[in-house]
């Protein structure tokens, strides 16, 4: 029987964009506990945030925070020794993305170039991060425990967008774009993480990889995987800006689609 290992992001796709619920994907998680199926959260949210999902559904495999900053791998949980950057709580940590503070100071320096105005998740409270995306009081404070990769708004959208991304660009930073905000991170992307992983996991056996996302963000991971899927919007679109050759589309919402594409493949 062939070897799996599914890369999933968190929010608008295992998790749902609004009420961030997994109930419509809990038949298929359980079926992939059942066969031993790596779930490998790849997603922008911080490894706090991530701790809570990993502890609620009882899952226990390595895990990708902040757009590709890293790989957290549970010690003891590969059986070969591989190079990683640093322990930390019982991780070993495989480290891409670029210190945080140092994105903080380079989008105060975009910000003061263009003119226009940055509103980071570093400069707004927990309550300002609830009130803009619906996160509990709780949740919004695992939000602001960034490590690699600053989420932020640009109020004047438009023109100010297209200036403070080329000026991120000149600077030699990267950005994405995610379900609700944009983000600077460093030379990572959620794909670079997603091939190291994945070399990790085949190290001693053949493997196909399955990805699902649903936005600009998730493009990277499902580039790198064998089986990708974009699942739909809310309102029950695709994103268009996630697009190649290969590409599948599952038939659902979120979490419904996830929920469908999982128990698809492993029936």
């Amino acid at each position: 029987m062939e070897e799996y290992v599914v890369f999933t992001d968190l929010d608008g796709t295992l998790v749902d964009a609004d009420t961030y619920s997994y109930e419509k994907a809990l038949p298929a998680i359980k079926l992939l506990k059942e066969r031993g199926v790596p779930i490998v959260f790849c997603t922008s949210k911080t490894r706090a945030e991530i701790e809570v999902y990993r502890k609620k559904l009882e899952i226990n495999d390595p895990f990708i925070p902040e757009n590709g900053g890293a790989i957290f791998i549970p010690q003891g949980y590969f059986d070969f020794e591989y190079d990683y950057t640093r322990e930390v709580d019982g991780y070993n940590v495989i480290e891409f993305g670029t210190d945080y503070r140092t994105l903080r100071g380079v989008l105060s320096t975009v910000s003061s170039k263009t003119g226009c105005r940055i509103i980071g998740f570093g400069d707004m409270t927990p309550e300002e991060i609830s009130a803009s995306c619906g996160l509990s009081y709780e949740d919004s404070c695992l939000a602001k425990l960034r490590e690699y990769d600053e989420a932020f708004e640009i109020p004047e959208d438009g023109y100010c967008a297209e200036m403070i991304l080329e000026e991120i660009t000149r600077l030699g930073f990267s950005y994405t774009v995610g379900g609700r905000y944009y983000h600077i991170m460093g030379d990572n992307d959620k794909g670079k993480a997603t091939n190291r992983l994945t070399e990790l996991f085949s190290h001693d056996k053949e493997i196909k990889t399955i990805g699902l996302g649903d936005s600009l963000n998730d493009l990277p991971m499902l580039r790198e995987v064998d089986i990708p899927y974009l699942v739909k919007k809310p309102d029950g679109s695709y994103d268009p800006m996630v697009s190649f050759n290969g590409l599948k589309k599952a038939r659902g919402i979120g979490p419904e689609g996830w929920n469908k594409v999982i128990i698809e493949l492993m029936g």
